[in-house]
């Protein structure tokens, strides 16, 4: 059973930096794409960065620049690091693949005051 459990989320002041981390368990890690997905209160989930099997990555325009995916294979874990938060990255922070079905993490929350 795939199984991907998200840590690392938090309280950070706006302009500030956050890790969050995604384990992944019974699959291939290294041979997925992983991406990760951010739903605030009262929008649809969005995405937010991908990357491939190969290490290839791509953002959406409001975190290009700001976060940078990135994943270990060794540890079967992907990462998101966040710098320069604003309140409006307020999310909950999905991690997801698709091996036949999407399959979600529990997400972690991320709060970024002003």
């Amino acid at each position: 059973q795939v199984q991907l459990v998200e840590s690392g989320g938090g309280l950070v002041q706006a302009g500030g930096s956050l890790r969050v981390s995604c384990v992944v368990s019974g699959m291939i890690f290294s041979l997925n794409a992983m991406d990760w997905y951010r739903q605030a209160p009262g929008n649809q989930r969005e995405l937010v960065a991908t990357i491939t099997s190969g290490g290839s990555t791509n953002y959406a325009d409001s975190v290009k620049g700001r976060f940078t995916i990135s994943r270990d294979n060794a540890k079967s874990t992907v990462y998101l690091q966040m710098n320069s938060l604003k309140p409006e990255d307020t999310a909950v922070y999905y991690c997801h693949t698709f091996i036949w079905r999407d399959y979600w993490g529990k997400g972690t929350l991320v709060t970024v005051s002003s």
